[in-house]
């Protein structure tokens, strides 16, 4: 028994026959049977029917959106329409009517433009705001830009850290109290981490700073690998790239809340959107909800905690994030679990370097610093991250390498 719960075998149970009908709908993982994709938080790959659904798109109506009104135009602009009402479906948004739905490049570009356009005009003069430094980069750099573009024209915001704790890399939700004062605006958090994997419990941040404070969530890791509701969250931002959750790159969306705070609206002259992108998305978000987002959450962390339960046991490897959750079995609660990444070193062989020896047995892994922000950790590590088209076979020959490693 994984960390996560009796894992699907490799025989013909239901879950296994559910996942190898699912692995068969990516052409670029059944055409390289010898390779093993273990890198699906850097992008994910791409099932047949977002492939087929680009290919028809540019060849029966390619068009710009919202500047004709000709056919292949008015098709394009109600695909970019009826791609923001799919966003909300798929987050199940609880006040559609008053939500909106921006599309970006990715993440990145998302979160800059609520620091940007929504977080600058929102603060005033003494204003505190909440940022993680132990996140992507991507979830510090854009609160630190806003700060000065404020100080440029004479506001003072204070920017605190959001505490973490050591053993498990979880925000420090017992110290929030003492942090959260009557001039905290706004937070910025992530809903799984990047390199530990986990669940970063925004329920309880929420419960720290009150009903009235704005939440900006970075959902890059979780929107197409687990569920993500919106309403449950009851955050105010969800930011996230297509590219992680099966559409193409370039891809991503904020969704707004528009209840707490100003209405989001991007600055500036909006020009042509990724018309071909956003195609790509709905119907990756089709996809996903077809597969089941609960199911393909639950394939995900059986392979992590199958991998987890043995790479713990060797000695030269040190797996980053949560140690008691190593050890805790199936009693570790599901919100505690690692979703679908597992980050480690090894005591004596260098990360890069031990990211080259994977690739020479087959294996794609991201090895590197993972672009943690400042407060994160310091050296390289091997970063193996799962998707549904993952397989028990393709870790456990992982393991068998990492054990010979040993």
């Amino acid at each position: 028994m994984s960390a996560a719960g009796p894992l699907p075998g490799t025989g013909h149970d239901e879950e296994a026959l559910w996942q190898r009908e699912l692995r068969e709908q990516f052409p670029i993982v059944t055409a390289h049977p010898e390779s093993a994709y273990l890198d699906s938080a850097a992008t994910s790959q791409k099932p047949r029917a977002v492939l087929d659904a680009v290919q028809t798109y540019l060849t029966t109506s390619n068009a710009n959106a919202g500047r004709g009104t000709y056919p292949w135009a008015n098709r394009t602009t109600e695909l970019v329409a009826q791609t923001r009402q799919r966003v909300k479906e798929f987050l199940h948004d609880p006040a559609p009517d008053r939500s909106g739905v921006h599309f970006t490049s990715g993440t990145t570009e998302g979160l800059r433009g609520v620091a940007r356009d929504w977080l600058v005009p929102y603060l005033t003069d003494g204003d505190e705001i909440l940022v993680p430094h132990a996140d992507h980069r991507a979830n510090l750099d854009p609160w630190l830009e806003a700060q000065r573009l404020l100080a440029e024209r004479g506001v003072d915001v204070r920017v605190r850290a959001l505490p973490y704790q050591e053993v498990s890399g979880d925000y420090d939700h017992r110290v929030l109290d003492g942090i959260v004062g009557p001039r905290t605006r706004f937070v910025a958090a992530t809903h799984v981490h990047h390199v530990y994997g986990g669940d970063m419990n925004v329920h309880r941040i929420r419960a720290a700073v009150g009903p009235d404070v704005p939440i900006c969530l970075d959902a890059a890791q979780s929107v197409g690998h687990l569920p993500v509701d919106v309403g449950e969250l009851d955050v105010d931002f969800v930011v996230f790239s297509g590219h992680k959750a099966m559409a193409l790159p370039g891809t991503g969306a904020v969704w707004a809340r528009n209840a707490r705070g100003p209405v989001f609206r991007p600055g500036g002259w909006q020009g042509t959107p990724n018309t071909a992108g956003i195609v790509s998305l709905r119907a990756a978000l089709d996809w996903l909800e077809a597969a089941g987002p609960d199911r393909i959450a639950r394939w995900t962390a059986g392979l992590t905690g199958r991998l987890t339960d043995r790479l713990r046991h060797l000695d030269p490897y040190e797996i980053l994030g949560c140690q008691v959750s190593l050890a805790a079995g199936s009693a570790l609660p599901a919100a505690q679990r690692r979703h679908g990444i597992v980050t480690f070193r090894h005591r004596d062989i260098p990360s890069d370097d031990l990211g080259f020896i994977l690739y020479s047995h087959g294996f794609m892994v991201r090895a590197d610093n993972l672009c943690q922000a400042g407060r994160g950790e310091k050296d390289g590590s091997v970063r193996v991250s799962l998707h549904v088209y993952n397989t028990v076979e393709e870790v456990d020959r992982l393991l068998s390498v990492l054990e010979s490693l040993a």
